[in-house]
């Protein structure tokens, strides 16, 4: 802050951890229903291995480095670490209480049962021998450990058994190591929704994989390696490519960071893995130790419950829904005619993704009057129909420009295939600016119209991804305004050539001007409320880290702006301050769907300006990555927006607070009645909560039971 002391900030990672419990809430509510239970504990696990392959990784290689320095946080590396493995023990062993002793007690009470071996009768340990012989028994590889055997190789997050044998003449004990297969499915059909581990399955047969060896025990066991990408600086394409691909072979090797262990693994075993683990270890990484041993629960590796948790029992899960398509695109005309008149705002998963972006994407692909599409892509699904429109167009003579991000963390892999692909059908692809990451959502497509070239332009918070589509939530603008067009025509000719475009007409774009723009709207609200004009900030979004914005916020609140900031997971910022931040109010949404739009207010003295965009308040966002937020021109789609926007303030079922001592407190309904933003947003179907809507029909929402 400019004339005091800057106020301390939370700690980022122990602030993710914080928002992973409020997932792990989820799991423990007993209002959530029960396989749904079961999915926020497989989405625990699932966030917490990211943690561990890229945050834990980076702090352990900070006290390797000897790096001691504390930050505006108060926290050192070093005993960063021994926080996060004392709030990560805590979470792992409520995680393992709440699966042991609420969820599978609860679901066998429907007939969904994870089994043991001892459970099965004889003919039903006659046919899961005879699935073993045939499916398991082939894929598996024994490996021996002696001198003659060194300590195999162990791939990053994959499910293994340590086995303890002997020879019965000699006495001689031995260990060996079988790899649980990926390729086979984690949980056994027995009986109908009953499932045997395949851990266990394989466990019971290792008498066939060490023929005369007697096995006096085996217990499972799982790795956590760094898996960040090392990129170093290049300026051709050609050599990022390769240099990614390089680098996802060697994330294999990275060093280990985390050994989770089975309950009940003997000392000596644990003692035996963690001293096997440390001799491949990098001498000059941190070396392992018993801090890095975590012991969850009799099953490892929950994020395979996600499976179960899709069990075809209604009952048991959220009332399915179907995606209504907004009334603007219900008449058969052209997506083209619809968004010429007037901008269209699409918030999935309550719009259609596939009767909105993909149906754009798919005219465009058809039309004989469109002669370019450019599209970035983050992330995307499997067989898209993004994609197909994509090669489609090309294969018609357009011209089609992609901007495929290689850097996207854990699905380099993948979008390193879909470049290759979309270059074999004629598509020009390019990999963006080097040494940024490009998250811009944006696409624009060029048509030829009777009054001359038109530009239409689509604007996200989100990937163009149709499964994510379905389990996010996202705004998206569709808009032919000339400056946007104009605009966005630019950021593409950034993206693909060698423009160094500073100045926008609307866009904020990042690095060039965003950080800029934002902390100038927020001190605009500052400069307001001096002046005693109205003067409020209301934003979402995923993250507050960023501390030249965390200031500025200070700063206005200090000047007398009120704040409500919905910050799904990881706030830097201690609201509630008196003389600091006693104006800002910090929530936090977790329910059903995953909050993932960025949707910005400013009162600006009573003409409220909204921004959506793919941009969080982080430095990465801000600094290191192109993106792209856009106005809300288009007065008429203000009400939408603020709809929503009070939905989620006003909800006390999902909704967390945040106090200035860091400790979030979960709302209660009190004599209003329970408010769930995401029930009232699929429920009341925005048609009915806008003024402008009249006529649109509510989405189909089940009722369960």
């Amino acid at each position: 802050m400019s004339s005091r002391q800057r106020i301390p900030v939370f700690n980022r990672e122990l602030s993710w951890l914080a928002f992973n419990a409020r997932v792990l809430h989820e799991a423990a509510d007993t209002r959530t229903p029960l396989l749904e239970r079961l999915k926020f504990l497989s989405i625990v696990s699932t966030n917490l291995d990211e943690f561990y392959m890229v945050r834990v990784a980076g702090v352990r290689r900070q006290v390797a480095a000897g790096f001691g320095k504390v930050g505006r946080d108060g926290v050192s590396p070093a005993e960063l670490l021994d926080r996060i493995d004392e709030r990560v023990r805590e979470m792992g062993a409520e995680q393992a209480r709440i699966l042991e002793e609420e969820v599978l007690p609860e679901l066998a009470h429907h007939g969904v049962r994870l089994l043991q071996m001892s459970d099965l009768d004889a003919s039903e340990r006659l046919a899961v021998n005879a699935f073993f012989d045939s499916q398991v028994f082939p894929v598996l590889t024994p490996l021996a450990v002696d001198p003659g055997h060194p300590f195999p190789y162990i791939s990053n997050l994959s499910l293994s058994l340590a086995v303890e044998l002997r020879e019965p003449e000699t006495g001689i004990e031995h260990f060996a190591r079988v790899k649980v297969p990926k390729s086979l499915p984690r949980w056994v059909p027995v009986r109908s929704l009953q499932y045997l581990p395949l851990e266990d399955l394989i466990g019971a047969h290792l008498g066939l994989l060490f023929p005369g060896m007697e096995i006096t025990g085996h217990h499972a066991f799982r790795i956590t390696r760094f898996s960040d990408l090392e990129i170093a600086p290049t300026e051709e394409p050609e050599d990022l490519l390769a240099m990614i691909e390089e680098q996802v072979f060697q994330r294999r090797f990275g060093e280990v960071v985390r050994l989770e262990v089975q309950r009940g693994m003997p000392a000596q075993l644990r003692a035996l893995l963690l001293s096997e683990l440390r001799e491949t270890e990098d001498p000059e990484m941190a070396p392992l130790t018993e801090r890095e041993v975590h012991e969850p629960g009799r099953l490892l590796d929950l994020g395979d419950l996600m499976a179960l948790s899709t069990l075809d029992l209604p009952e048991l899960r959220d009332p399915p829904f179907v995606p209504v398509t907004p009334p603007e695109l219900r008449d058969g005309r052209s997506v083209f005619d619809v968004v010429r008149e007037r901008d269209v705002l699409v918030h999935h998963p309550f719009d259609s993704f596939p009767a909105t972006v993909e149906r754009f994407l798919d005219e465009a692909a058809r039309d004989e009057h469109v002669l370019a599409i450019k599209l970035t892509l983050y992330r995307t699904s499997g067989d898209t129909a993004v994609v197909r429109a994509l090669t489609e167009a090309a294969q018609a003579g357009k011209q089609v420009a992609v901007l495929v991000e290689l850097q996207a963390r854990f699905d380099e892999s993948n979008n390193i295939t879909w470049a290759r692909t979309l270059e074999s059908f004629g598509v020009h692809v390019a990999y963006g600016i080097p040494g940024m990451k490009t998250h811009a959502k944006v696409a624009l497509v060029v048509r030829r119209e009777p009054d001359g070239i038109r530009r239409y332009v689509h604007i996200g918070t989100g990937n163009y991804n149709s499964k994510t589509a379905r389990t996010y939530t996202d705004f998206g603008l569709l808009s032919a305004s000339e400056s946007l067009g104009a605009d966005v025509s630019e950021l593409f000719n950034m993206l693909t050539g060698f423009s160094r475009q500073r100045e926008y007409r609307a866009l904020l774009v990042a690095p060039v001007s965003l950080r800029e723009r934002l902390i100038g709207l927020i001190e605009r609200e500052a400069a307001n409320a001096r002046d005693g004009k109205p003067a409020r900030i209301v934003a979402k979004m995923n993250a507050l880290v960023d501390g030249q914005v965390i200031d500025a916020l200070c700063e206005a609140s200090s000047a007398g702006v009120e704040m409500d900031l919905l910050v799904r997971g990881i706030c830097c910022l201690r609201p509630g301050v008196p003389g600091e931040s006693e104006r800002i109010r910090v929530v936090s949404v977790v329910g059903r769907f995953l909050e993932h739009s960025r949707l910005w207010r400013f009162e600006n003295g009573g003409d409220p300006e909204y921004y959506l965009g793919s941009a969080d308040w982080m430095p990465r966002n801000l600094d290191r990555r192109v993106e792209a937020m856009v106005p809300i021109l288009d007065r008429a789609l203000h009400p939408r927006l603020e709809a929503v926007l009070n939905v989620f303030l006003a909800d006390n079922r999902q909704a967390w607070d945040l106090h200035a001592d860091g400790t979030w407190v979960q709302r209660r309904a009190g004599d209003e009645g329970e408010q769930a933003s995401h029930k009232r947003l699929l429920c009341e179907s925005w048609g009915m909560a806008r003024t402008f809507g009249a006529g649109r029909e509510a989405p189909t929402v089940a009722t369960a039971g």
